[in-house]
């Protein structure tokens, strides 16, 4: 596949191409989230990317970095997290030692200009400067803007997401002792949120928006025969269906796309000699650590429900031919 030479300005990506790239990374896209991509590729806009855990949030921010070959910076969010922890910080131990030595004086030019020769440079400058995410998405330098994925942005408080603003609409930040540094190429923004807490309209106007759900049968079966090859055909249709008829619960924490390829793994890895076989009861019981993460939702799982989700696999490949 062709990769372009520049992002920006997008001038000769089409959706095609775009929906090429996905494919290409093995990432299932349905056809309004490969034209909201695109739009806001070529409109320069952040996409905020909402829907239950597993659902390929971080993975769309993922595979745009590797389909266009460019540097991904990630920013988990979580309670507490500050702009200093996103965006810079002092090295104070640097910063230290250099006053303590007095090093770094900067000796007057030939003209007679600048600094004395006892004056020492400034603590607050480059060389003492800890970039952290943000800062170093708006600083990246080349024709290749990275993705800046901020990811579970509902896990972060309100203060926080108001200092995103700046950021989110201009692509720049101030910092004191710096000025204001703004990006030269805007990097590719995507924001995740599992929808622990409503997010300000203010952050939702400055970005485009997508929502992903759990995938469907037909989607999830393409999702695990890409990203697990060594798995059976066969098995990996019943994989699909137990977890379809999982999602049916009322369980505290459902599983994800990510839940099912961790099982359609463990699966092919357990069943080297018998990698054709049904799935029998017994092996999906012994397996639901791929799948389940709450302990109340392991013990909903009794003789009934591991018959009901033979079942589902049973006729896993009816579904399939029809």
């Amino acid at each position: 596949m062709s990769q372009d030479s520049s992002l920006e300005p997008f001038a000769s990506l089409t959706e095609a191409a775009l929906r090429e790239r996905f494919e290409h990374e093995s990432y299932i896209a349905d056809d309004r989230l490969v034209t909201t991509v695109y739009l806001a590729l070529k409109l320069g806009r952040p996409l905020l990317v909402e829907g239950p855990p597993g659902s390929g949030k971080t993975e769309l921010g993922k595979t745009l970095a590797s389909g266009f070959s460019t540097d991904l910076i990630r920013l988990q969010c979580y309670e507490g997290l500050t702009a200093e922890n996103a965006l810079y910080e002092w090295n104070y131990t640097k910063q230290l030692l250099a006053v303590q030595a007095n090093e770094g004086t900067v000796a007057t030019d030939a003209d007679g200009d600048g600094p004395t020769a006892d004056e020492p440079r400034s603590v607050f400058d480059e060389a003492f400067l800890l970039e952290r995410p943000l800062l170093r998405a708006l600083r990246t330098a080349g024709d290749r803007p990275p993705v800046l994925l901020i990811d579970e942005i509902d896990r972060a408080d309100e203060a926080f997401e108001a200092f995103l603003l700046e950021v989110l609409s201009d692509f720049q930040v101030s910092i004191p002792e710096l000025g204001t540094v703004a990006a030269e190429h805007p990097p590719i923004v995507v924001l995740t949120s599992n929808r622990t807490r409503a997010l300000s309209d203010a952050l939702k106007r400055r970005c485009l928006f997508a929502h992903l759900e759990a995938p469907s049968f037909e989607t999830e079966y393409e999702i695990v025969t890409r990203k697990v090859p060594d798995l059976d055909a066969v098995v990996a249709a019943e994989v699909c269906a137990i977890v379809e008829r999982l999602r049916e619960e009322a369980f505290l924490k459902r599983p994800g796309v990510a839940e099912t390829l961790d099982w359609a793994r463990a699966v092919a890895e357990l069943r080297a000699d018998e990698s054709d076989e049904p799935l029998t009861p017994a092996e999906i019981e012994r397996t639901l650590g791929c799948l389940l993460k709450e302990v109340e939702d392991v013990n909903r799982v009794d003789d009934d429900l591991l018959e009901r989700l033979h079942e589902a696999a049973a006729g896993a490949n009816a579904r399939l031919e029809g």
